[in-house]
């Protein structure tokens, strides 16, 4: 059983919710416009993601229901009441049919065999049993298991072409004796459709699971026969019992199977629902010593015929297959499947085909993914505990302090909410700035508050809306200093950001230095789930991705870089949706080394609404697929300036787009293994899991210095909020391999990251 995979990693590219879209914006109404006929290009891409999930899922339910037999013919009903079944039937043969409406039961004739074999085809003891009875030219007859038909179309096949006959044993192996008269009629059926699929037939014969002499019949079982034989089923019962089920040894098995002073009996052997090469090696001896008793084998069609002469319309002689009454070769009970039938029949077993090869497939790759998934854990964990020792030694510096003064970029469009927040969180800082609000064509007065806000080093840019590509390249223009910071127009800094930001550029290898950004609207479900999600992403996952000299993105909420390593790298483009992992990822290909720093930290406005989260998120997916794409050929690139391509990339791909496409299938086979394998292991491997992620959010929590009561509702964030970031990611895949072209939304602020909100 494969396991349940961890939560979505933080996202790889962050661009804030807040950032202009690619190219330039228009009028607000026709911007509404553009959203809504882009959600209507979204929908059908949409609905193929969760189509593609739902044909999945029914394909492991149906491999599930396939598989859920129930029980072996051990279990016996005993001390049921028998008031309302016919005395004759009670002491009557075992072969029970209603010709007009009337309870018959006819019985095998002397010295004749009915070879019966139940539960149905294996694969593995059915063709040594077909062997045998070809080897001596004896007919049996097989009440098969529906759901072992469709699985071995192929089996039944060959043992209707032997001239063998077939009966129905339900779908499931179900005890139809406590179910619905809607459940016994699915379980027939089902099983006839089986039957058309697998050979092309239908047939008269059934026999009830748990069934065994007609004097076991009780009140309970009763209807079913008697319902079943208005339908026109000859219900078939046993005479003598092998019991090779018990696996008693072969010559006890060919005893018990022996009737008594040269009586015809209805024999049971079974040719699966267990080990079964005890029954492989009675049956030659059985058959052996039963020929030597002067006794010949035919079906149950054959005993029928027997004991009713003029209903015979073959004459003796011939082969084995022409013997058995019925046109075309087929046996009486058995009739040509047709129409409907027969397609559905079909239908079925191409079904089942599909389930028998995807689900295996799906195992052994999702215990691929589970393992990789676990080792990540495993890698994180070891490499954020190295990352906070190195960085925490006391002889550990980036070389002489950085002082001097940098340029802090705004990027801006109608952020009337949060513009004033953010100025004065920077007015605030510790460490001399400028402060470039660079106003993006905002139609909300944006601009004219951070203007009268009379805050000293602040100026704003006006440019015509072009999108946040195009702001933050404006406002490297204008920078005065060497060193800028980016950031978005919907957070706010700490005092010591800013200072704590560029101290790794000490280092003159050092281009660009993400910081640690922090969800400040957390009190509700959906921001503590975020606030979650971005403790773990950036006190792990970052730390790893430093240590390795592969980080992928600079959060385009908190990030400083070199001015000269953005005009080396073309400076922020506008080709992607993730224009902070492409630059990322341009300044590792041109050789610059990307640090994260975990005490600059920021407060961001986190999406309130599952709407907007899922807008949010589909486009930071969307967008880092489209930045690596763009950056496929850092694959072979040489030298330092391909490390990206040589550690990063496989790792992004893998847990950032290839484990999150599969994880939602892990969830779906655990319920599937809970269902149909085994709940108590399926649920302590889920909560095992479980543990291994709070444990790695727990030590998360602690290198942040953050409180853990957050960490109550991470089960409900595996149930929940993870299952959404794994569709969105599917959506966005859909939507790439479609060559779907997404477009920026802005989403709704509401300004209440006022302030660092601390810890709490």
């Amino acid at each position: 059983m494969t396991t349940p995979t961890t939560p979505p990693s933080p996202p790889a590219s962050s661009p804030p919710a807040s950032s202009p879209p690619r190219g330039r914006r228009r009028a607000p109404s026709r911007i509404g416009r553009a959203a809504g006929r882009a959600a209507a290009l979204q929908r059908p891409r949409v609905l193929l993601a969760l189509l593609l999930l739902l044909a999945l899922t029914c394909v492991m339910l149906l491999d599930g229901y396939l598989r859920a037999e129930v029980g072996g013919d051990e279990r016996v009903r005993t001390g049921a009441s028998a008031s309302d079944v016919p005395e004759d039937v009670l002491d009557g043969g075992p072969i029970l049919t209603f010709p007009g409406g009337q309870a018959t039961t006819v019985s095998v004739p002397d010295k004749t065999i009915v070879l019966t074999f139940d539960d149905g085809p294996d694969p593995t003891w059915t063709p040594q049993v077909l062997d045998i009875l070809e080897e001596y030219d004896v007919p049996g007859t097989f009440f098969l298991v529906g759901s072992m038909v469709s699985r071995h179309p192929g089996i039944v096949r060959d043992l209707v072409e032997q001239g063998n006959e077939v009966g129905v044993h339900t779908f499931t192996h179900v005890d139809l004796s406590y179910q619905s008269e809607a459940r016994v009629e699915r379980e027939i059926e089902q099983t006839q459709l089986a039957l058309a699929g697998a050979a092309g037939i239908t047939t008269t014969l059934f026999r009830a699971p748990y069934s065994s002499e007609t004097n076991a019949i009780d009140n309970y079982s009763w209807p079913v026969y008697e319902n079943l034989g208005e339908d026109g089923y000859t219900s078939v019962f046993i005479d003598t019992d092998s019991d090779d089920w018990k696996r008693p040894g072969v010559s006890k098995i060919v005893d018990w199977a022996t009737p008594e002073d040269g009586e015809g009996a209805s024999v049971l052997f079974h040719d699966a629902g267990g080990e079964r090469s005890q029954t492989i090696a009675a049956l030659p001896k059985y058959i052996e010593k039963m020929q030597a008793k002067g006794y010949t084998f035919t079906t149950v069609s054959g005993a029928m015929a027997d004991q009713q002469p003029q209903q015979q319309s073959q004459q003796p002689g011939g082969d084995r297959k022409s013997q058995q009454p019925g046109g075309d070769g087929l046996q009486a009970a058995h009739h040509k499947a047709t129409g409907a039938t027969l397609y559905e029949g079909k239908a079925l077993v191409a079904a089942v085909a599909v389930a028998e090869w995807t689900v295996p497939a799906l195992s052994a790759g999702l215990v691929v993914v589970g393992v990789a998934v676990m080792g990540r854990f495993a890698m994180m964990l070891v490499l954020a505990r190295r990352h906070h020792r190195q960085r925490n030694r006391r002889r550990f510096s980036w070389g002489p302090p950085v002082t001097g003064p940098v340029s802090v970029i705004v990027p801006a469009y109608n952020e009337k909410e949060c513009i004033e927040a953010t100025l004065r969180s920077l007015a605030r800082s510790t460490h001399p700035v400028e402060i470039i609000v660079v106003d993006d064509g905002s139609t909300d007065g944006t601009a004219e508050i951070a203007e009268s806000l009379g805050l000293p080093g602040v100026r704003v840019v006006r440019q015509a809306n072009a999108g946040k590509s195009a702001a933050l390249n404006n406002g490297v223009r204008q920078a005065r200093y060497d060193i800028v910071v980016m950031m978005d127009g919907d957070t706010v800094f700490e005092p010591d950001t800013v200072r704590h930001l560029v101290q790794p550029f000490a280092d003159p290898a050092v281009g660009a230095v993400a910081g640690n950004a922090k969800v400040g609207n957390r009190r509700t479900l959906i921001g503590a789930w975020q606030h979650i999600e971005y403790v773990m992403g950036f006190n792990l996952d970052r730390r790893m991705y430093d240590l390795l000299r592969c980080m992928p993105t600079i959060p385009g909420a908190i990030g400083a870089f070199r001015r000269e390593a953005v005009l080396q790298a073309g400076g922020m483009s506008d080709d992607t949706l993730a224009e902070d992992t492409d630059i990322t990822i341009a300044l590792h290909r041109a050789g610059w080394r990307v640090v994260y720093e975990e005490h600059a930290r920021a407060w961001t406005e986190a999406p309130g609404s599952l709407g907007q989260l899922w807008s949010q998120r589909y486009r930071w997916s969307y967008g880092t697929m489209q930045a690596l794409w763009k950056h496929r050929r850092s694959l072979t690139d040489k030298g330092p300036s391909g490390r990206f391509g040589r550690v990063g990339m496989p790792l992004v791909v893998l847990f950032q787009v290839v484990t999150p496409v599969f994880a939602p299938l892990i969830d779906v086979f655990t319920l599937y293994s809970m269902v149909f394998v085994d709940f108590r292991a399926a649920l302590l491997v889920w909560l095992a899991v479980l543990g291994v992620q709070l444990v790695c959010a727990a030590y998360a929590f602690r290198l942040d210095r953050e409180k853990y009561r957050y960490l109550l509702m991470m089960p409900l964030q595996q149930l929940a909020y993870r299952q959404m970031m794994y569709l969105v990611l599917i959506h966005s895949c859909v939507t790439a391999l479609t060559g779907g072209r997404l477009r920026w939304q802005k989403l709704k602020r509401t300004g209440e990251v006022g302030t660092p909100a601390g810890n709490g």
